[in-house]
């Protein structure tokens, strides 16, 4: 993964973390579940579909049972015990409901308060506990491929797609919206072309649209190069330590393995865009046909991103910059367990390409002579032309 600025990692040894819930976590999670609904209020208790677990936090059961496995032992090792307004203390269910509730709805912490009877200031608290928990337990959801058969399993997904051999991933950027004072000079940084204050999210994912690399905390003022060329994943890239595998072609020539990306970013011997002009020849729009129908995976997982953890969808009020980071990490983090648990909810959310509305594509000019050689000769080859 690469950077998350404003994130610390704790050096405590990691704990064993069961992949599955325990067992009598259904029947006990059964009993919770018909005691917490009961006390939901205010705007969220009118709807229709209060009663139903996955219509509140947007996850199934085995999913939720799951993260509460994660975060157990971290949570309930806290000294101090949190409280609802009655002086219930909280179940580590009820924390990670509140959590998930707050990240998922995108709701003030003032209006999730109202709705499960507590202080908008306990809100923020568990929710904070959890983000905290969740940076240690849920890391290992969040990591590029670890072994031959698993990048082997996704450059044949993606070859499945449109055609393109050796692919690793797709590579694409967001937006994250933030209210700031335009007065205050400092938050000029966070100006981004379109004159918004934001926080940019880069993001790899693989064909599952599963995030296997991400780079946040960087001003919406920096360009896509620049964010790249700064992360970790491009100096494992360029040092040869990562996307160093070679793939025999049936034309008999060799390519190196290879992520896509649009036309933002360089174009690179690791990273291939699109042909840019409109003077293209017939290999170059079949290439870029074939590129844009394999890169929407990023595109679509950026969008499902944001649709379902709604804290990062909408602008976020003057938020703590060293904070925001580390809130997105965990969204990137639950995105993928949710893809991990092949939770049945996300298969009902409607998918869309649509993560950075009113944004204009932006272009980048730079190229390397790998790169260009590179795109060139899977151009051919997908065209069913030996290269010159």
């Amino acid at each position: 993964m690469g950077p998350v600025r404003g994130f610390k990692k704790r050096r405590r040894a990691e704990k064993k973390v069961e992949t599955t819930a325990p067992t009598v976590m259904g029947e006990y999670s059964r009993d919770w579940w018909d005691d917490f609904s009961r006390r939901i209020t205010g705007s969220l208790s009118l709807s229709k579909d209060v009663g139903r677990f996955e219509s509140v936090f947007k996850i199934s059961r085995k999913t939720f049972n799951y993260i509460c496995s994660l975060v157990r032992d971290d949570l309930m090792a806290k000294t101090s015990n949190v409280v609802f307004a009655n002086g219930q203390v909280m179940s580590i269910e009820d924390q990670v409901a509140i959590a998930l509730r707050r990240l998922s709805s995108g709701d003030s912490l003032l209006s999730i308060g109202l709705s499960f009877g507590l202080n908008h200031s306990t809100v923020a608290q568990v929710t904070w506990r959890f983000i905290e928990t969740m940076e240690e337990r849920g890391m290992h959801h969040l990591q590029w491929p670890n072994s031959e058969q698993e990048i082997k399993s996704i450059k044949y997904k993606f070859e499945r797609v449109r055609g393109l051999p050796n692919c690793c991933g797709a590579i694409d950027t967001t937006h994250i919206m933030m209210c700031l004072p335009s007065a205050d000079s400092s938050n000029k940084v966070w100006l981004d072309p379109e004159k918004n204050h934001s926080m940019i999210l880069q993001a790899i994912v693989d064909p599952e649209m599963r995030f296997r690399d991400i780079v946040t905390g960087w001003p919406g003022s920096m360009n896509e190069f620049a964010i790249l060329h700064d992360s970790g994943f491009f100096k494992l890239c360029e040092k040869g330590s990562r996307l160093n595998g070679k793939m025999e072609l049936k034309d008999g020539s060799e390519i190196s393995e290879y992520i896509i990306g649009d036309a933002a970013f360089p174009l690179l011997h690791w990273l291939l865009t699109p042909y840019q002009g409109k003077d293209l020849c017939a290999s170059m729009i079949e290439f870029n046909k074939r590129h844009s129908a394999t890169r929407i995976v990023a595109q679509r997982a950026l969008a499902r991103f944001k649709d379902m953890w709604r804290i990062v969808q909408g602008e976020m009020w003057r938020p703590d910059k060293h904070k925001l980071p580390r809130i997105i990490l965990v969204c990137c983090i639950l995105h993928n367990i949710v893809i991990d648990q092949e939770d049945e909810v996300r298969d009902e959310m409607v998918l869309s390409h649509h993560h950075d509305v009113n944004y204009k594509q932006q272009l980048c000019n730079f190229s390397d002579k790998d790169g260009v050689t590179t795109r060139d000769k899977l151009s051919h080859y997908l065209s069913g032309r030996l290269p010159p």
